[in-house]
């Protein structure tokens, strides 16, 4: 289990919380709907949220200071929006990097020689446990092209300025969170002269708690 921060420091706390019962109660050709009780403060409650495999996603930056945008279809929200190279972790002890860099081959055709961790986050708390790292990609090379189907077969590729990106995301035209998350940290990341970067094998605490979870449950 990861270990809190020091007391003062502004950072989410890992609570482990005595789980009663816990149960599929709609299994999925991706992810499953899971039921669990648990105790909090006395009280036993119960909640249902979507059992998510976990994510990753690449923001790929080119010498030039462009970031590369995929415009893909999504049918829950019948659009096709411009996102970021993405991909799940369904893969059985799949290292993130390696499931990174596996995206960036199949989705855009390209390799990268620098890995940095951009950013961590978690997309609906309340209703899922959906983990995603963002990857910054450097030093960029084309690989073999991949061949696409279903959704991602007319995946339309488009190198932006982050700049632009940036007021595209302001102007709330382009949604998608993996997308905002990594426009937003690179363009602070960028001011600071990109000092937050992580290790590209980096530590994912969220990402290992939930895993260890799901694997006691």
């Amino acid at each position: 289990m990861p270990e809190n921060p020091p007391s003062g420091v502004l950072s989410d706390e890992r609570i482990d919380l005595p789980i009663v019962s816990s149960d599929v109660v709609f299994e999925g050709a991706i992810w499953d709907v899971r039921r669990e009780t648990f105790d909090y403060n006395g009280q036993q409650i119960t909640r249902e949220f979507v059992d998510h495999t976990g994510a990753v996603s690449v923001l790929a930056v080119d010498d030039e200071d462009r970031v590369l945008l995929i415009k893909q279809y999504r049918h829950p929200i019948r659009s096709r929006e411009w996102e970021i190279p993405a991909g799940l972790l369904d893969v059985a002890d799949e290292d993130p990097l390696e499931a990174a860099k596996r995206e960036l081959a199949e989705e855009v055709d390209l390799a990268a020689a620098s890995w940095s961790v951009l950013s961590d986050y978690v997309t609906t708390p309340g209703g899922n446990n959906e983990a995603i790292r963002v990857y910054l990609a450097r030093g960029l090379s084309d690989t073999a092209r991949f061949s696409r189907e279903d959704e991602e077969a007319d995946i339309e590729k488009r190198w932006v300025p982050l700049d632009d990106a940036l007021d595209a995301v302001v102007a709330r035209r382009i949604q998608n969170p993996s997308l905002v998350v990594a426009v937003y940290a690179a363009f602070v990341s960028r001011s600071r002269g990109w000092s937050t970067l992580g290790a590209a094998d980096e530590p994912w605490p969220q990402r290992e708690a939930l895993r260890s979870s799901r694997q006691s449950s």
